[in-house]
């Protein structure tokens, strides 16, 4: 019978072989060899639920066969059972201690539960039993690219692909091993195999797609997306949206918007999708056509409040039409955060105080820990009553019942303090809470030469993509710049200050000393810069990119490599943006030693906004933040203007953030922070500002 089944299954007359194998099964019914083979015949037949049933039956007659559980474990496997595959794997090799195949099998799952040590144990087990095998250098190659040695693993997967070149797993390790590496052209090359030989393996061919992306090839990245688009099995939402940023890329918004409204008739929830459609929408000029569509898909998603922050977002003013959707909002989802949220912000940009307070109390009903809603009835306890506010909150840090929750408070102290004319006690609060919080922060980085000499600018292409770099330090309000530059709806990335940052050389604040003393070229900066662009959605080149730390060093990339590339450099009056640091912190969380060295640090790395104000020859623009919020219409029109547009979208004073701390504040503290300010002196005087 055993031969019978076994011409069947090789001449592919798979109903003759399942025949064979049941008859074998109802003649020998406790045979459980009967049964592995049925096994295996109906997994050849793809019916896999029912050979795991016979393997299943198997292991119960034969329990000390190890090819029985090993074979078991291959369809739990199937079927993401990994706990019980797992052990049906160390069942096989406790029975085989030589079982080469489980020993595999067992070092792939540890790696994939990322339990390198076991995965490492149970590729020396497999090497003993079998040192030659190309298998062992497969496992050595996979551990090596978990642990981030890409040369390692490069080296010894390109072995193994050599003796195993048809196997879609090898060549899938391959070409990560040489995405670690930068070498796009043969991951890409591995992929194309594995697509070649297995055309329906799940994933590849979107990998293969994001890797021609990263080369700029966008009609082949969107040619291998089609397939997928093609297979409704395949067809995920990742997918679809990546062939609708393809479509954006080469200019198909048609195709774009079709793919976009299908995704959303199927799930009103995509927040992804509605961001690329908004763009669309705003490419066309179509917002009409955007408020329709959002407010037909609101009913069938309520208590979504993304959609309804977009649907916000599509209205040019903070008018009746606004007032009409929050209201809407708060009729649909009364008790959520985030509509209490937007109501509050309403109404405070409408500078109706009460409703603003009034709504800040509901919050704290819904979110006892709401920090927006804490700081607005601290704030007006500040305004009305600052001697009071200061010892009352002076009472609540001295009988907080935890140190967290005493660091919490202290901000709030030094600025009652700072309202109740406190100045020096509110310098000692601020300096305080600093020091406490030093250990956890960002060291201050090493400021570089600012002067130079840096290679002239090369003659920008006339059709080169818009390009803008963004930085500021703390206190400078380069966030306020960042918040005008989103609400206009430009190509704003502010992911670096994000917990998933971008992987280039401009999220790493030593990679300036390294390209002063050639250490690295500045051909790698720009290339890994524009490598990273396709995964932070950059489709067609043109960004303004906020990047956290600058240094005038970056110019020996931009002015040669990238001349069309403008540097926007926030700034306002030293000394005040030393008292903002002080009080408020910084979007790059930067630890404060104390104000004297704070002050020291960013007197040398003012130098370098310094040197470009003089440079007429760089396309640079120094945007000063000092009145950003007393002046909404005037602060946009400036950044506009830096950025060459006619007109800009200007954003209401609450969208800013309001005046923490007013122009000029900084004489108030002439006396408590008297050695920090003679340190300011100059490079403020320097930059324009008045030298008392």
């Amino acid at each position: 019978m055993h031969n019978q089944i076994t011409d069947a299954l090789q001449r592919g007359d798979h109903e003759e072989a399942l025949r064979l194998a049941r008859q074998f099964v109802a003649d020998a019914p406790h045979d459980g060899k009967a049964h592995v083979m049925l096994a295996r015949v109906e997994r050849a037949a793809g019916e896999y639920e029912e050979a795991l049933a016979s393997i299943n039956r198997a292991a119960l007659l034969i329990p000390e066969d190890p090819r029985v559980h090993f074979e078991r474990a291959w369809h739990l496997l199937r079927k993401r059972s990994f706990t019980a595959a797992e052990a049906a794997l160390k069942r096989s090799t406790d029975l085989d201690p030589n079982s080469f195949e489980a020993y595999v099998l067992r070092a792939q799952l540890a790696l994939d539960h990322d339990d390198f040590d076991e995965a490492e144990r149970l590729c020396r087990l497999a090497s003993r039993v079998s040192p030659d095998h190309a298998w062992v250098s497969v496992l050595e190659g996979m551990i090596a690219l978990h642990r981030g040695d890409g040369a390692r693993a490069q080296t010894l997967l390109t072995f193994a692909s050599k003796e195993l070149k048809n196997d879609p797993q090898v060549l899938h390790a391959l070409a990560f091993a040489h995405l670690q590496q930068g070498q796009v052209a043969f991951a890409e090359q591995a992929l194309t195999r594995i697509v070649e030989m297995a055309p329906t393996v799940e994933g590849v061919r979107g990998l293969l797609s994001s890797v021609q992306i990263r080369q700029g090839r966008y009609e082949d990245a969107r040619a291998s997306l089609q397939r997928l688009l093609d297979d409704p099995a395949a067809s995920t939402p990742a997918i679809v949206r990546l062939a609708a940023r393809m479509d954006i890329a080469l200019k198909r918004n048609d195709s774009a918007m079709a793919l976009l409204r299908q995704r959303l008739a199927e799930d009103p929830r995509d927040g992804e999708a509605w961001q690329l459609i908004t763009d669309l929408w705003r490419r066309a000029g179509d917002l009409d056509d955007a408020r329709r569509t959002i407010d037909q898909a609101l009913p069938r998603c309520p208590d979504f409040a993304d959609l309804w922050r977009l649907r916000l977002a599509i209205e040019q003013d903070v008018g009746d039409a606004t007032r009409a959707i929050v209201e809407r909002w708060l009729v649909a989802a009364p008790n959520d955060r985030a509509a209490l949220e937007a109501a509050m912000n309403f109404h405070e940009a409408h500078r109706d105080e009460e409703a603003t307070l009034a709504l800040a109390r509901r919050l704290l009903e819904v979110d006892p820990g709401h920090a927006d809603a804490k700081k607005r009835l601290l704030d007006r306890l500040i305004r009305d009553r600052p001697d009071a506010a200061h010892l009352s909150i002076r009472a609540m840090v001295e009988n907080a019942p935890d140190e967290m929750t005493k660091q919490e408070l202290l901000p709030w102290l030094g600025y009652a303090q700072d309202r109740a004319e406190l100045y020096p006690e509110a310098v000692a609060t601020w300096t305080a809470f600093n020091a406490a919080e030093a250990s956890s922060r960002w060291p201050l980085t090493e400021p570089g030469p600012a002067a130079g000499p840096w290679p002239a600018p090369a003659a920008a292409a006339p059709d080169a993509p818009g390009v803008a770099f963004l930085s500021g330090l703390p206190g400078s309000g380069v966030e306020k710049v960042a918040s005008v530059i989103g609400y206009a709806g430009l190509p704003l990335r502010a992911d670096r200050f994000e917990p998933d940052p971008p992987k280039d050389a401009l999220q790493r604040p030593d990679a300036f000393s390294e390209l002063r003393r050639g250490a690295i070229a500045p051909e790698q900066v720009l290339a890994e810069w524009r490598t990273a662009l396709p995964g932070r959605h950059v489709v067609n080149g043109s960004v303004i990119d906020w990047l956290p730390f600058w240094d005038n060093g970056l110019l020996k990339v931009l002015g040669p490599l990238l001349p069309q590339a403008m540097v926007l450099i926030a700034v306002r009056d030293p000394r005040d943006m030393l008292i903002d640091w002080l009080a408020f912190g910084s979007v790059v969380p930067y630890c404060l030693p104390s104000p004297a060295e704070a002050a020291r640090w960013m007197a040398a790395m003012l130098q370098h906004a310094v040197v470009l104000k003089d440079d007429p020859a760089r396309p640079y623009a120094i945007i000063r933040t000092d009145h950003a919020a007393s002046d909404p219409s005037a602060f946009a029109l400036q950044i506009g203007r830096a950025l060459g547009l006619s007109e800009i979208r200007a954003p209401l004073a609450s969208v800013l953030g309001g005046e923490r701390v007013p122009a000029g504040h900084w004489r108030l503290y002439a006396s408590a922070l008297a050695e920090p300010f003679a340190l300011l002196q100059d490079v403020a005087v320097a930059l324009g500002y008045p030298a008392d």
